[in-house]
């Protein structure tokens, strides 16, 4: 039989006016900018719909992106569009977890407000860096920077695209090595820290402290995670899998391959931009792939599909 799984985007696929359409359009897209923006203290309206310069600080950018992908969500939700399993890359892992019902919406919206908080302060200003690798395996990646101490693999996003990160000048030591075993290009990222690295292990300390506080419910239906790209279907296992995921690699890549082979067939990506579909192109060709970023979008799955609930 036929599965869906609805995928969440992380940092990085941001931008000004994201998700203005569904709040002038939806009642319950308004409801959750609202609600976020209360319980924040913070204009979610203005962060996310008017060009501004807080959008791309990490400590304002993942409150922004999980209120946006989930605000959308309950859209979809409300149009008859439910999935069997749900994954995010990063940061977009709280939003899958939401959405399986593990989590509350205000604490999925607070909890990455913190996060971002947290993640912003972990590595001073230039001590840290991260570089996408295209054009290598995981496997010659792995084996280019083995031994380089500082530095490990952030995200394997999908085949010919890896993001190391760690020490700046052991992700540029890497780099040189990754060249001369012919990566394609190896590109520095203009990013605030060296996420998902040893760096930010006191990060996923204090994290680990606030998830302490934090109510998971059983899940509806699982979702993958990050950390082991196996399907999670014990609540429980969710807040060190968090603590564990804001410092270890996201496996990406294998988390797709691990929802196909277990019959997902079609992925519809939630919120701006559209990397995961990017991504998916070259993971399998062979499954259906829609992304969801306007309004008008609703309206294109359902026609693709054929029916209003995919599941």
């Amino acid at each position: 039989m036929s599965k869906a799984a609805f995928i969440f985007p992380g940092q990085g696929a941001q931008k000004a006016g994201m998700g203005k359409d569904f709040y002038d359009t939806y009642d319950t897209a308004k409801q959750v900018f609202d609600k976020a923006s209360e319980w924040l203290a913070l204009d979610m309206r203005e962060l996310c719909f008017e060009e501004n310069d807080r959008l791309d600080l990490t400590e304002y950018t993942q409150a922004a992106l999980v209120t946006t992908c989930l605000a959308m969500e309950k859209v979809l939700e409300e149009n008859g569009l439910h999935p069997n399993v749900t994954a995010g890359l990063s940061l977009g892992e709280y939003c899958a977890i939401e959405v399986a019902g593990g989590m509350t919406l205000k604490d999925a919206v607070t909890t990455v407000r913190t996060r971002g908080i947290l993640m912003e302060q972990a590595v001073p200003a230039g001590l840290g860096g991260m570089a996408a690798v295209l054009g290598l395996a995981s496997d010659e990646v792995d084996a280019a920077i083995a031994g380089i101490e500082g530095v490990s693999v952030a995200n394997y996003n999908c085949p010919g695209q890896i993001v190391i990160t760690g020490v700046k000048a052991a992700v540029e030591e890497a780099g040189e090595k990754l060249k001369n075993a012919g990566a394609k290009r190896v590109i520095e990222l203009n990013v605030s820290g060296s996420f998902h690295s040893a760096m930010l292990n006191e990060a996923g300390k204090k994290l680990s402290r606030v998830l302490a506080d934090v109510a998971v419910a059983p899940l509806t239906i699982p979702y993958v995670t990050n950390v082991t790209a196996e399907f999670v279907t014990d609540s429980s296992q969710t807040k060190d899998l968090l603590s564990r995921q804001i410092c270890s690699s996201v496996r990406w890549q294998q988390s797709v391959e691990r929802m196909i082979a277990d019959g997902v067939d079609t992925f519809v990506e939630i919120g701006p931009g559209r990397t995961l579909a990017g991504f998916m192109r070259k993971i399998n060709r062979d499954v259906n792939v829609y992304n969801v970023q306007t309004v008008a979008d609703i309206e294109k799955v359902i026609r693709r599909t054929g029916r209003a609930n995919i599941n």
